[in-house]
């Protein structure tokens, strides 16, 4: 269906829509936007035939680079920005050299050399030509271009998903990106007072609209089977080594648990190898990744949400879990956590990555089940401000705000 051509016209500014908790929520927003709105995602790489998360067929999406590059060089970069150069040492000598891959690996340098400034030029130019009303860019680096090239008469907006993690120098980044944008969106009200402090004395204004959930079930789960779940990318920083160790103690007092982990990432290997080496595979399941009908489904037949991240935004997971009425258990250090889990009402929070504290939790709610069900009943009602309805709502009110201003 086109839109009419008086409405204004929102613009997303995207590093690519493959798989990722950034990607679902661009998806997610251009859904709900082009109720209103003439929407575009501008997305600089096409990894595949078609992007990760269902878009509605309203959103137009243009892609500027038509490359495979940033798909197998993705995890090169992550570990390239967090400083483990001797595991990127280790991985890459894995990955080409041990496959006696030569003319690949020079390949994708020379590419990666040629590919990040033509990121730059394709984006500018998309930038300047873009006749749209607002625009919204989602990477610190997507925000420095948008200040720069952005039209005067354009809305200027920055989205913000990760959390700083008490690493200054990122911090300093964010903000160095956005301090000339009209508007500063945060997923967290953590992050939105943290970061209102740090812009104070320039003209960009942080705003809090959180994440939303994109259905709620219309059945609660029953809570009866004997099944511990967690969804999330298999990698150091979700913590999974720590939950497989709490669980294999769990199973002493409880051995008719089982523990489904669904997910994919870098860290499967090890996990597996954890599980069979300790003779657990009737006991844990990998699912690897899967769809959200999938997962949909685990989440019905699961009794506890559990989450061990080291760091998460805002855990997007732990709603979608609470949607079915499950109760989580998570440990406080996931930032995001502490403003879904009131502690002891829908579930537990655990200070210090205390283990033996997260232990005794679980065990509680794995023997009580009316104190279990009652806690579910909390976890369905406490989702209700992140409903489709609600956030829709809160960026309508800043795109009015800002558009008639």
């Amino acid at each position: 269906m086109r839109m009419g051509d008086g409405m204004k016209k929102v613009a997303i500014l995207s590093l690519h829509l493959g798989y990722g908790g950034v990607e679902k929520s661009i998806v997610a927003l251009a859904n709900i936007l082009c109720e209103k709105y003439q929407v575009e995602i501008i997305c600089i790489y096409k990894l595949y035939d078609k992007p990760a998360f269902k878009i509605d067929d309203r959103v137009k999406v243009t892609y500027l680079i038509k490359s495979d590059l940033p798909v197998r060089v993705s995890s090169y970069k992550v570990l390239l920005r967090h400083g483990h150069l001797i595991k990127l040492a280790k991985k890459l000598t894995k990955d080409y050299f041990s496959k006696l891959k030569f003319l690949t690996f020079f390949k994708d340098a020379v590419t990666g050399v040629f590919m990040y400034p033509k990121r730059f030029m394709v984006m500018k130019k998309a930038i300047i030509n873009s006749n749209a009303d607002i625009m919204i860019s989602t990477r610190t680096f997507l925000n420095e271009w948008l200040s720069v090239y952005g039209k005067p008469n354009v809305v200027k907006i920055g989205w913000e998903h990760n959390h700083h993690h008490n690493n200054e120098k990122y911090a300093v980044d964010v903000v160095r990106s956005s301090k000339n944008l009209d508007y500063f969106v945060l997923v967290s009200k953590d992050l939105k007072r943290y970061y209102t402090k740090k812009l104070r004395k320039y003209p960009c204004k942080c705003v809090y609209i959180p994440n939303m959930l994109d259905t709620i079930p219309k059945r609660l789960a029953p809570l009866e089977e004997k099944r511990l779940i967690s969804v999330g990318r298999l990698s150091a920083e979700k913590g999974q080594m720590d939950l497989l160790k709490m669980f294999k103690q769990l199973l002493k007092k409880h051995p008719n648990w089982h523990l489904d982990i669904i997910g994919d990432g870098p860290e499967r290997d090890k996990l597996e190898e954890y599980i069979k080496t300790r003779d657990l595979k009737e006991k844990i399941t990998l699912h690897g990744f899967q769809s959200k009908e999938y997962i949909d489904k685990m989440l019905h037949r699961s009794s506890l949400y559990i989450m061990t991240s080291y760091t998460e935004s805002f855990g997007i997971v732990l709603l979608e879990a609470m949607s079915h009425g499950i109760p989580c258990v998570a440990f406080s250090s996931a930032e995001g956590a502490k403003e879904i889990i009131s502690s002891g009402k829908n579930g537990y929070l655990i200070k210090n990555r205390n283990a033996a504290a997260m232990m005794k939790k679980i065990e509680d709610l794995m023997r009580k089940d009316d104190v279990r069900k009652e806690m579910g009943k909390e976890a369905r009602k406490s989702v209700k401000q992140y409903t489709k309805e609600v956030v829709q709502e809160d960026w309508y009110k800043l795109l009015e705000k800002k558009v008639k201003r």
